[in-house]
């Protein structure tokens, strides 16, 4: 019976021993994948910064896109990572230069090693290839490549810390006072490197400034587009935005993640000329992220819709009523030119004319016959 009660137990032991490894390489793996997995809100991940997302999210906002108007807040201060949500402070930079002709949407950008080494999503850029700004640009936004982040900051200021000054700068123009950026492509901070910090307030903001730019939906609205198209087997770029073809009207703006940032999103959507953005941060997953900015987002937008005043008619149907009264008005004026207006002088005139000439006829008369009278009888 012992020798029973002790093999009992020595099998207990080695399942622990033998399954505890699989559960938390299980839990690894579908944590990478954006399932929620049960830690502490405080935890670190590895070495690096601690894991602040929530659920349903750390922080979330909804404002008009019109006024800045805040539509929905829920804790709408928490600073958190935005991670990937840092490249639309790229694009702004980026649109400003070429508005203002420092920069030009066809200027080739020659792919650099510091480039080509960065990781996480890419679109797998190799030294000395060369590329024009307009096209990294879509690999920034649609496939959120960190190497065309790094490509694009190092064409335009010459290293990624004056690009990062760049970026820092245009945050405090725009009173982002709770945001400070490290990087220029969100990625989770290496060894004795800090995060990119934001709140979903500041972020809002941001989105704000670049709906001013109308080549931004340009960007933001691609689901899909090939990168290197001429190559035979061209690399498809898939945006991460899930929420486009999705939700009516969505058309941006950008997402972000990493473990312990979480899942983020700015997202933007249009109705009836109404427009509004909304921003979550820190989300445990994907599918609680994208479920959170749905409702929100919507809610927010149907607000402004019925807020809005009614729609002024079409502009076809005044364009046919203006139409209809001038050809009445034209019928009228030519009614009134068949019509023979004789002013009351021109009368005058006339019966003055027609009187001197009957006293004329009179007296040419009255003359012919005394001039008949006048002359001898001839028999």
């Amino acid at each position: 019976m012992k020798t029973k009660q002790f093999a009992f137990y020595v099998a207990v032991f080695l399942s622990i021993v033998l399954v505890s490894p699989v559960a938390e390489g299980f839990a690894q793996q579908h944590k990478k994948k954006g399932v929620a997995v049960s830690a502490p809100a405080t935890r670190k991940a590895g070495k690096g910064p601690k894991t602040i997302a929530k659920d349903p999210y750390l922080g979330a906002i909804v404002i008009d896109a019109a006024t800045g108007k805040v539509l929905f807040e829920d804790n709408a201060d928490a600073k958190g990572y935005p991670a990937s949500i840092t490249k639309l402070m790229n694009l702004l930079v980026i649109l400003e230069a070429i508005e203002s002709r420092r920069l030009s949407w066809d200027d080739q950008v020659t792919v650099t090693a510091e480039s080509a080494k960065i990781g996480g999503s890419q679109v797998y850029l190799k030294e000395g290839e060369v590329f024009p700004v307009g096209e990294l640009l879509y690999a920034l936004i649609v496939q959120s490549a960190n190497d065309a982040a790094a490509a694009i900051a190092l064409h335009y200021s010459g290293s990624k810390e004056a690009f990062v000054a760049l970026m820092n700068q245009r945050a405090r123009e725009l009173g982002m006072t709770d945001t400070v950026f490290h990087s220029v492509h969100g990625l989770p901070p290496g060894k004795g490197q800090s995060p990119d910090v934001a709140t979903p307030r500041d972020v809002a903001k941001l989105c704000r400034e670049l709906l001013r730019h109308p080549d931004t939906l340009r960007y933001t609205a691609t689901k899909e587009r090939a990168f290197r198209p001429d190559i035979p087997k061209p690399f498809i770029m898939r945006s991460h935005n899930h929420l486009l073809g999705k939700m009516e009207g969505c058309d941006g703006l950008k997402t972000g993640y990493f473990a312990a940032a979480g899942f983020s999103i700015a997202a933007t959507a249009a109705k009836n000329n109404q427009r509004a953005i909304a921003v979550v941060l820190g989300s445990p997953n994907r599918k609680t992220r994208d479920a959170k900015t749905r409702e929100i987002l919507s809610k927010g937008l149907m607000e402004l819709v019925m807020a809005a005043p009614p729609p002024a008619p079409p502009t076809g149907i005044q364009e046919k009523k203006t139409e209809k009264i001038t050809k009445e008005e034209v019928s009228s004026e030519v009614e009134k030119k068949d019509v023979i207006e004789i002013k009351k002088s021109t009368i005058i005139i006339v019966v003055a004319l027609i009187a001197i000439i009957i006293a004329i006829l009179a007296i040419w008369i009255t003359v012919r016959k005394r001039s008949m009278n006048d002359r001898p009888f001839i028999r």
